[in-house]
C-alpha cells in the first residue's frame, strides 16, 4: 500500500527530543526553556532559517493560529541556518525583529535540534502534544489548516484527561528602537533628488531628503494591512521593491500582501495594481487581469521593455505587469528551485530578490543560489556569477569561480558594469561584463539589500544598520581574503546503486486525496551533479520511486520536489475546500557501501 493510501489510524506517540541550541533563546527576556517547562501546552516547533522565503510564508500562516489558540498553543521557532551569516546570533535577533516574530525562538547554529528531530528541509513544523510526544510533522507550506484541526482534537483530548494547561506563554516582546528607518529594504532616487525608501518592518514608505537622513514624509499607517488611499489611510505589509514608471508614479512590491501597489508622489495616494492579498499556490492562474491573479511574495520590481518586471521570490519566477491592459503573466521560470539557464520557459531560479534594468539586459540577484544572472530581450536566461544552491562565499576574480553569499540587490552602473548588494557578506561587489571579473567595492556594510546612484556616489541601503550610507564609487576595488563555504547540513549516507525514494504523505484527518481530475500527487527528481543519477530523474505522479545512483560519483545532492492536493472529505458538499501541500528538498548524500538503500522524506505525517 502506498504512503498516500494508508488508512487513518491512532496517532503514533514518539517522545520529543529536548530543545538545545548554542545560541540560546530570543523573545523570552533571556529565560531558557526545556520541554518539561512547556508541559501542558500544545507546542509547534517551526524549523526555519531567515533566508528562506517559504519559511517566511509559514511565519505568516502561523500568525492567525497563534492568536486564535493563544492560551493553549505555543509556537517555538528553531532557527537552523543554511548560510554562515545566519549562524551569527545578532543576525538571528535582527531577523526575529525584522519579520515580526512574536513567539520564542531557539537559536540553533550547530543544527543540534534539527538533527535530533531528523529534519531535512526548511520549513518543517513538528507538533508536540501536552504530554511531550511528537504527534505530527509537516514539511513545506500550506499545512496550517491541518494543524489547526489537530490542535482542536488535542485540546479536547487533553482537556478531558486533565493534561492541558491554559494560560499565557513565555513570549517577551523586545524593546522598540527609536530609529528613523527600521530594516529598510529597497530605495529609489526620485526626480526631485530625494530618496523613497521601503521601511519594511514598519510597513511604510518613507521619503528622505537628498541628504538621505531627513524625513520629508511617511506614507502608510505603519501597521499590517492592505488598504488604498491617502498616506494616513494606506496600509502595506513588509513592502520591498520600488520602481519609477515613465509617468512619474512608483510601483511598490508589497511583499507580504502579495501585491503590486502604485504610489503617486504628486497626489500622495496609493492604489493596488495587481494581486488579491492572498498568496498564490501551485495550480492557480499564471496570467490574467492584475487584481484577479494571486501573486507570491514579490520582492523587487523594475521597468524594462515597456513592462514592470517582478522578482516573484515566493515561486522562484519572474513575472511581468503590463500597464497598457492591466494584466500580469509569468515572464520566466518554472517554479522549480535551482540554477538552470536557457529559454525563459525552461529556466530555474531560486528566490530572485533584486532587479536592475538596462536597455540590453534585465539583471537579477538570485539570492538562494548566491548568483548574479540576467535576462536577454529574447527571454533567454544566463548566469554571470554563481553555481547553485549549496556553494557560497566571498571570492573575487574570474566570474566562473567568484562567490557571493545571498545577495538581495543589484544596481546598473554608468560604465556598463553592475554593483551587487552582497547581503550576507556585508559587502558591495562589482561584476564587469567586459572583463568577466568580480571585485569588491566596499566592506563593513551591515546586510546591504539595495543601492541607488546619486551623482558620482552610490547610496547603499544598510538594512541591519537601519540607514542609507553614501559611498564614493572607488577607482580600485577593495582587496579581501578569499572565503568559500558549502551549506553545513549533515550529509546523508546512502548505498550506491538502487535507492528507494519515498515521500511520506498522509492526508490530514477529514480530508482525502483529490483525484477528481486525475492524479493529485507529483514528484520531480534531479541531482547535482546530474551524473549522480543513472536513472530515476524527471517528473511523475507516484510519491515513491526507484533511483539508480552511480557508484563512480561519491557524493552530490538529490533535489526532490513533491506536491499533493487533498480536499475535505464531505460527500454532501459538491465543492469541498481543497488544499495544496508542497515542498522542495535538497538532500546532500554520500555513497557508502552497506548504508541505507531507502530515503524517506516527510511531506505530511510520520515515517513508520
Amino acid at each position: 500500500m502506498s504512503n498516500q493510501e494508508r488508512p487513518a489510524s491512532r496517532r503514533p506517540r514518539v517522545r520529543a527530543p529536548e530543545l538545545t541550541g548554542k545560541g540560546g533563546w530570543l523573545n523570552t527576556g533571556g529565560q531558557p526553556y526545556t520541554l518539561a517547562d512547556l508541559r501542558g501546552r500544545i507546542v509547534i516547533l517551526d524549523f526555519w532559517t531567515f533566508c528562506c522565503i517559504n519559511c517566511l510564508h509559514v511565519l505568516d500562516e502561523l500568525r492567525e493560529l497563534e492568536q486564535k489558540h493563544r492560551d493553549t498553543v505555543l509556537v517555538i521557532g528553531v532557527h537552523s541556518p543554511k548560510f554562515v551569516h545566519e549562524a551569527e546570533h545578532q543576525a538571528v535577533a535582527d531577523a526575529v525583529e525584522r519579520y515580526g516574530v512574536e513567539h520564542p525562538v531557539l537559536d540553533d547554529p550547530g543544527l543540534a535540534t534539527w538533527q535530533q528531530y531528523a529534519v531535512r528541509a526548511w520549513p518543517t513544523l513538528v507538533v508536540i502534544d501536552p504530554e511531550g510526544y511528537v504527534v505530527a510533522q509537516h514539511a513545506g507550506e500550506g499545512h496550517v489548516h491541518a494543524i489547526e484541526r489537530l490542535v482542536g482534537e488535542l485540546e479536547a483530548e487533553h482537556s478531558a484527561k486533565g493534561t492541558l494547561r491554559r494560560g499565557d506563554g513565555p513570549y517577551v516582546a523586545p524593546e522598540p528602537e527609536p530609529t528613523v528607518l527600521r530594516f529598510p529594504g529597497k530605495a529609489l532616487s526620485l526626480p526631485s533628488g530625494n530618496f523613497l525608501v521601503s521601511d519594511t518592518t514598519r510597513h511604510q514608505l518613507v521619503e528622505l531628503a537628498a541628504d538621505g537622513e531627513s524625513v520629508v514624509r511617511r506614507i502608510g499607517q505603519g501597521s499590517r494591512g492592505l488598504t488604498d488611499g491617502s498616506p494616513d489611510r494606506v496600509r502595506f505589509q513588509e513592502p520591498q521593491g520600488l520602481a519609477l514608471l515613465p509617468d512619474g508614479s512608483v510601483v511598490v512590491a508589497d511583499t507580504v500582501n502579495h501585491a503590486l501597489r502604485r504610489f503617486d508622489p504628486e497626489t500622495s495616494r496609493t492604489t493596488t495594481l495587481a494581486g488579491t492579498g492572498f498568496q498564490r499556490m501551485q495550480g492557480e492562474a499564471t496570467a490574467g487581469p492584475g487584481c484577479e491573479v494571486r501573486l507570491s511574495s514579490p520582492w523587487d520590481v523594475a521597468w524594462w521593455q515597456g513592462k514592470v518586471w517582478i522578482a516573484m521570490a515566493g515561486v522562484h519566477q519572474l513575472w511581468a505587469y503590463d500597464p497598457q491592459d492591466g494584466t500580469v503573466a509569468v515572464g520566466a521560470g518554472t517554479t522549480n528551485e535551482g540554477l538552470v539557464d536557457g529559454p525563459a520557459g525552461e529556466a530555474w531560479f531560486a528566490q530572485p530578490s533584486g532587479l536592475a534594468a538596462t536597455p540590453e539586459r534585465l539583471w537579477l540577484a538570485d539570492s538562494e543560489t548566491s548568483a548574479l544572472r540576467w535576462v536577454e530581450p529574447d527571454g533567454s536566461v544566463h548566469t554571470a556569477v554563481g553555481t547553485g544552491l549549496f556553494d557560497f562565499g566571498h571570492r573575487d576574480g574570474a566570474a566562473e569561480q567568484a562567490l557571493l553569499q545571498h545577495p538581495l540587490g543589484v544596481t546598473a552602473l554608468p560604465d556598463g558594469s553592475v554593483a551587487v548588494s552582497d547581503t550576507y557578506n556585508h559587502a558591495l561587489r562589482r561584476y564587469d561584463p567586459a572583463t568577466g571579473e568580480v571585485t569588491t567595492l566596499a566592506t563593513d556594510l551591515r546586510e546591504p539589500s539595495d543601492a541607488v546612484l546619486a551623482d558620482d556616489d552610490i547610496v547603499v541601503v544598510e538594512s541591519a544598520r537601519h540607514r542609507l550610507t553614501r559611498l564614493r564609487l572607488p577607482d580600485e576595488a577593495v582587496k579581501v581574503a578569499e572565503v568559500a563555504h558549502r551549506t553545513q547540513r549533515e550529509v546523508t549516507e546512502v548505498s550506491p546503486g538502487r535507492l528507494e525514494l519515498g515521500v511520506i504523505f498522509q492526508a490530514p484527518a477529514g480530508q482525502k486525496l483529490d483525484t477528481r481530475y486525475g492524479p493529485s500527487t507529483r514528484l520531480l527528481v534531479s541531482a547535482t551533479p546530474p551524473e549522480l543519477l543513472r536513472s530515476g530523474e524527471g517528473a511523475g505522479t507516484d510519491l515513491s520511486r526507484a533511483l539508480e545512483l552511480d557508484p563512480a560519483v561519491p557524493e552530490g545532492v538529490l533535489h526532490v520536489s513533491a506536491m499533493a492536493a487533498s480536499c475535505d472529505d464531505d460527500p454532501d458538499n459538491a465543492y469541498p475546500a481543497c488544499h495544496v501541500h508542497q515542498q522542495d528538498w535538497g538532500v546532500p548524500v554520500r555513497l557508502t557501501e552497506a548504508a541505507a538503500d531507502r530515503l524517506s522524506l516527510v511531506l505530511a505525517g510520520t515515517d513508520t
